[in-house]
């Protein structure tokens, strides 16, 4: 086999550069136990902008904060004819929001993964849940070191237990020692020790007030603190933690019992150190802790270890082989230690017990079982393409609800925390009344209708005596503009178009009528291209209660004769757009179109409309995924961004999808349409889900390395008008004598 492992490396400084270079050696060392001639190469994950002197083995770096890196180590994957990438998984690791920009590298892998993981959260964040799911997704195996940690991925994290493996973390063969190595003189003294980066979670300051009741009644004891402070903590502390452990020795009079060795030390001189200590402590001071690489060395060396009882430390030490004391408790420590330094059998027992366990996490074994699990996945199919993401959960209203108060629906949230002192708009009250109306119509949500007066009364409130409207208030009730946005106008005709068709009674069906025809003045001055593809689609709905209307038919025709001129004017070779730019809610000129095309049935708007529907699809679908043009806006002929995508444009691209199925009965586009919506459920550029199960939220958008968690109106809206697009579309389907298409995504 031809092995990639994707970590941390040496000469970088860190538990997990070190655990990636044993990994890479001990995997090379089955070479000559298996007659075999694997190839183990490495791709480093630099840290910020530091660089290191890798040795040969690392072909290859990513700079962690570097979102193109990511793409580029995948293409030099995939050209590396190797057969299998062992990825490192720790959330320290990786660039983006929780290290989110793994995700953009292992989806573009087309080798099997398997994945280590050195950390498992109980609690995780939103971003960390869903980006250890997606990495659970794409990888062939996930490594685990403990069986709490199974048990973890199986709840919390909803991965198959076929595809978890279970092997120790590796430690060196203590069972020789390099004479050249250099010794710890403590010579005549019982040795206490700890080893690792110091930081204020590895809760030192126990075993030092421990020390006085201890020191008393052996007085030849020592503690030896090895490892220099962690590299973040003094990026942001300097040595605040060591010199406060200092300061407390002194304070309790034990100075000349503690010893620091401060420095990043090789293996051989970790080895050395341990086999000199009579007793090792982990006193961590929380038990989440799924895996600790410096507990496991110490049992491999044989210590006797005495611990706090997280999660790694009370597997490891079950049977025997070592002690637990209570998290944070200095006398329980201390009672410990003195026992076991009074009974000397007592230690021995233990450490024998733990020596004899031990071996089994040579290095040597454990790249026997890596070789072993690397062997079962090779010749495997990378991940495919992952369909649930095209299913549809249960329909949910609760935050629209939880944004809804007497006068309408707010505009704003903190999270999933209305924020009231952002106020309503305009535009969200339309969408709003536009999704209620549409879960009425289609049997999804008959309840919903009771929230169609409150926005109806907001949207009154705002119209003004000559038609137009108001878009924004505050919460005080206050208007906070003279005059609305012509896309806000655009919107609410279409809501109320889209009433006067479907409405539930009389009564809405005449407020509509009011509304509509006392702005009707307005259609025809209308600029704004968006709004005037707002208006049209409002136009249509209006016509399908009323298709005789012939001015209603003539005003339609004129406002879409608006949109086929500007796209004359701006259409300019493979640019076949309305304007120089893409920039917010795109998808909804060229979906005007088709539902004109609907009523007029002229070859011209056809061609339009399928033109810029293609060409939008064109800038935005790749890789079975769309990728949408973010708010700093695209310009003709500059480079595309993606950062700042927003669910607005996905739930028109959604919609545009689906009429354009309608009108052409094109399965392409049906499929696209799926795909469309899926953007909300994860199958995006950071593969991760906007929609929120937990909150019944939709998130605000996607930047370049991160979420807008963020759970306001439009967002939420959006989300839902797409799922109910996409379900209408399916019911259609289903219910459709026509030829069946093929209900699955075509991979490319």
């Amino acid at each position: 086999m031809r092995i990639i492992i994707l970590g941390n490396f040496m000469p970088r400084r860190c538990g997990i550069a070190t655990f990636t270079t044993n990994l890479a050696h001990s995997i090379l060392a089955t070479n000559d136990k298996n007659d075999t001639e694997n190839e183990v190469f490495v791709v480093a994950m630099n840290d910020n902008e530091q660089e290191y002197k890798y040795p040969e083995i690392v072909k290859h770096t990513i700079k962690q904060q570097e979102p193109n890196d990511y793409a580029k180590a995948a293409d030099f994957i995939n050209h590396s004819n190797a057969d299998v990438c062992i990825l490192q998984h720790e959330f320290g690791i990786f660039g983006g929001e929780s290290g989110i920009l793994v995700l953009k590298l292992l989806q573009q892998l087309n080798i099997p993964v398997i994945t280590t993981l050195h950390t498992i959260l109980q609690t995780p964040s939103y971003h960390e849940k869903h980006i250890l799911k997606k990495i659970g997704y794409l990888s062939q195996k996930l490594v685990v070191m403990s069986s709490l940690a199974i048990d973890f991925l199986t709840t919390i994290y909803e991965v198959p237990l076929q595809k978890i493996a279970c092997i120790q973390h590796g430690v060196p063969d203590f069972s020789t020692i390099k004479s050249t190595q250099k010794k710890f003189n403590y010579t005549g003294k019982k040795v206490l020790s700890t080893f690792g980066f110091l930081g204020r979670s590895k809760g030192i300051e126990t075993v030092i007030n421990a020390l006085p009741k201890v020191i008393k009644e052996h007085p030849d004891v020592i503690y030896a603190i090895l490892g220099q402070t962690h590299p973040n903590v003094k990026k942001h502390s300097g040595e605040e933690y060591r010199d406060y452990l200092k300061n407390l020795a002194k304070t309790n009079h034990v100075e000349n019992h503690v010893i620091f060795e401060d420095g990043f030390y090789e293996e051989e001189e970790i080895k050395a150190f341990l086999t000199e200590s009579e007793i090792y402590i982990t006193p961590y001071l929380n038990e989440a802790q799924i895996t600790s690489g410096t507990i496991c060395y110490a049992l491999g060396a044989g210590a006797c270890i005495v611990s706090t009882p997280f999660w790694h430390a009370k597997e490891l030490l079950a049977d025997g082989r070592g002690k637990t004391f209570a998290f944070g408790n200095s006398n329980d420590l201390a009672n410990t230690l003195c026992d076991l330094l009074s009974h000397p059998e007592k230690i021995a027992n233990i450490k024998d017990v733990a020596f004899k366990y031990a071996k089994n996490m040579y290095w040597d074994k454990i790249g026997m079982q890596y070789h072993s699990l690397l062997s079962k996945v090779n010749g495997n199919s990378p991940v495919g393409f992952d369909e649930s993401l095209l299913t549809l959960p249960t329909f949910n209203m609760d935050h629209i609800k939880r944004l809804t108060d007497d006068m309408g629906i707010l505009e704003h949230a903190n999270y999933s925390v209305p924020d009231y002192k952002e106020g309503y708009c305009l535009d969200d009250n339309s969408r709003a009344l536009l999704l209620v109306l549409m879960a009425y119509e289609l049997g999804i949500d008959k309840n919903s209708i009771t929230l169609a007066d409150t926005y109806l009364r907001y949207i009154k409130l705002m119209q003004m005596e000559d038609g137009f409207f108001h878009n924004d208030m505050s919460y005080e009730k206050k208007f906070l503009d003279e005059r609305g946005s012509e896309d806000s106008f655009g919107r609410t005709i279409w809501a109320m178009g889209y009433l006067i068709k479907l409405a539930p009674n009389d009564s809405h069906f005449q407020f509509a009528k009011d509304l509509f025809f006392k702005s009707y003045s307005h259609f025809e001055q209308i600029e704004s291209i968006r709004a005037i593809a707002n208006i049209i689609i409002g136009l249509c709905y209006f016509l399908k209660r009323y298709p005789d209307n012939e001015h209603v038919m003539h005003l339609m025709n004129k406002l879409t004769s608006k949109l086929l001129n500007q796209y004359k004017d701006e259409c300019d070779g493979d640019w076949k757009w309305f304007e120089p730019l893409l920039c917010y809610d795109n998808a909804i000129i060229p979906l005007a179109l088709w539902h004109a095309y609907d009523f007029i049935k002229d070859k011209n708007i056809y061609d339009v409309a399928s033109e810029s529907t293609d060409f939008l699809d064109r800038q935005t679908f790749k890789n079975n995924r769309i990728s949408l043009v973010g708010n700093t806006w695209y310009y003709k002929g500059k480079e595309r961004p993606a950062k700042g995508q927003q669910p607005l444009n996905a739930m028109a691209m959604t919609m545009m999808y689906s009429k354009a199925f309608e009108i052409t009965q094109d399965k392409v586009y049906h499929q696209k349409m799926r795909i469309a919506h899926s953007w909300f459920t994860g199958n995006n550029d950071l593969f991760i889900p906007l929609y929120d199960e937990e909150s019944k939220g939709c998130c605000d958008g996607l930047e370049a390395l991160s979420m807008n968690r963020n759970q306001g109106a439009e967002s939420t809206i959006s989300y839902l008008l797409s799922y109910l697009t996409v379900w209408e579309s399916e019911q259609k389907l289903r219910s459709s004598k026509s030829e069946t298409i093929e209900d699955k995504v075509v991979l490319s």
